[in-house]
C-alpha cells in the first residue's frame, strides 16, 4: 500500500536545487523526490574502509595545528607507557 509523506520547511534553495535535479532528468519535482527516497532507502551498499579513505583523500584536507598538537600529546603519552 502506498503512503503520502509530506515535508514542511523546505529550504528554498533545497527547493531550487530539486527542482534543477528534476528537470534535468526530465522528472516531475515529485518524481525526482521519489526516486532519490527510493534509491536511498533501498540502497544496502555500504562504503568500505578504502572507499572511506580515498574520498577523503580527494578532499585533499590538511590538518590545522592544534589537531596535530593533539595527535602528538596522545602518541607521547603512549610511548612513555
Amino acid at each position: 500500500m502506498a503512503v503520502t509523506l509530506s515535508i514542511r520547511n523546505v529550504p528554498d534553495e533545497v527547493a531550487k536545487a530539486l527542482r534543477r535535479r528534476a528537470a534535468s532528468h526530465h522528472r516531475s519535482l515529485q518524481g525526482e523526490l521519489l526516486a532519490l527516497l527510493h534509491e536511498t532507502a533501498l540502497s544496502e551498499s555500504r562504503l568500505t574502509p578504502h572507499q572511506i579513505l580515498e574520498r577523503a583523500r580527494s578532499l585533499r584536507l590538511r590538518p590545522g595545528p592544534r589537531s596535530l598538537a593533539i595527535v602528538r600529546r596522545d602518541r607521547n603519552a603512549r610511548a612513555r607507557r
